[in-house]
């Protein structure tokens, strides 16, 4: 073989690699996260409903986010795939109900899940296509009522506060798994329950126990606000 025929085999070899390496699983778990609506709409910055009407009292999914097991993580990683629409046509009304907006101004939600998609949902292709990212968080969601869960452990949106310790406690006991609480402030700058994180493995359908927890801290009694 000549020197020319051994570069440009050597060539196709790398380029070969780099394509494999540029569809490659590029995240290591899933934070899956869903948020109180009571919590971001009672904030300076307050809330808009959606124009579908306003949400039902529940947790809402927040997005479904690739990350790294060194807290890292991948986003907008296919300008190539935008959010479109028509892939998820029959899920629309199922995402309505369990993934809202409340952002101002009121929107249908098209907004708020074209940004998850294009900034998380693309880092998953390697695993899931557009419509599998949506499936797999509404099925999660299923799978996790944490509102029942917090109710049937005395924890009631009803404005009380309670123990950080015993809401990560409720949902451990009936998941098995160790949640991550973000809180925020209320418009008074009292500490309350806005989200909460579970992981998930690279298939986007079993709940796993988190490799990595974000960064932020809750007081040790924090609101439960009222919607």
């Amino acid at each position: 073989m000549t020197k020319l025929n051994q570069l440009t085999l050597i060539t196709v070899l790398i380029l070969g690699c780099l394509s494999v390496l540029c569809v490659s699983q590029d995240f290591d778990f899933f934070y899956f996260v869903q948020q109180w609506p009571g919590s971001y709409c009672d904030t300076q910055q307050s809330c808009c409903y959606p124009t579908t009407g306003k949400p039902a009292a529940d947790f809402g999914i927040h997005g479904l986010w690739p990350n790294r097991n060194d807290g890292s993580y991948p986003s907008n990683c296919d300008s190539s795939k935008p959010f479109d629409q028509s892939q998820i046509s029959d899920l629309t009304s199922s995402m309505q109900k369990n993934w809202p907006t409340l952002a101002c101004p009121s929107g249908n939600g098209i907004k708020f899940w074209s940004h998850e998609w294009d900034k998380h949902g693309t880092c998953s292709e390697s695993v899931l296509d557009q419509h599998g990212y949506f499936q797999a968080a509404l099925s999660l969601k299923k799978q996790v009522n944490l509102l029942q869960i917090l109710q049937s452990a005395g924890i009631k949106p009803n404005g009380d506060s309670y123990s950080l310790e015993d809401i990560k406690g409720a949902i451990k006991g009936a998941t098995g798994l160790t949640p991550w609480i973000e809180c925020n402030t209320d418009t008074s700058g009292n500490s309350q329950l806005y989200q909460v994180y579970l992981c998930v493995g690279t298939s986007g359908s079993n709940l796993i126990e988190c490799p990595v927890f974000p960064h932020g801290k809750c007081g040790s009694n924090i609101e439960f606000p009222s919607f």
